[in-house]
């Protein structure tokens, strides 16, 4: 089962956008990340920069509206993400719980959805996907 772990970190909204984590709390990240790959979990992993230097496209109307960040009405955003291969929900929380987070930062786990998970018009709708995960 694979299982994206999203790190939603506290202040992060309203960060600048050269806000950068402190080596000793890299050091620390490396650490579980090395854990997680010589466990043959991890799938993926990135960090991502602040809302600050991002966008935001809505669709009202049905028409495509650019916001730059950073976005007023946030009051949680992404940090990064991991996404490992778990044999289940529980192996991935107990993976979660190993991370060396600081008190201002969640970990929130979504299973990822598999074709199968789908009914069988919602697949043949969505013939292809698989060959384009793989590119």
């Amino acid at each position: 089962m694979r299982f994206m772990m999203l790190m939603i970190p506290g202040g992060y909204e309203t960060a600048p956008p050269d806000a950068m984590p402190t080596a000793e709390a890299v050091a620390a990240m490396m650490k579980f990340n090395e854990d997680l790959q010589k466990a043959g979990v991890l799938l993926a992993l990135d960090g991502l920069h602040p809302p600050s230097s991002g966008a935001r496209v809505s669709f009202k109307g049905g028409k495509p509206l650019v916001t730059d960040g950073p976005f007023a009405e946030v009051k949680e955003v992404l940090g990064g993400y991991w996404m490992i291969d778990v044999p289940s929900r529980a192996d991935a929380i107990a993976w979660a719980c190993r991370c060396p987070a600081s008190e201002n930062e969640v970990i929130e786990i979504r299973q990822v959805q598999e074709m199968s998970d789908f009914p069988e018009d919602v697949q043949k709708a969505a013939e292809g996907f698989a060959e384009m995960q793989r590119r």
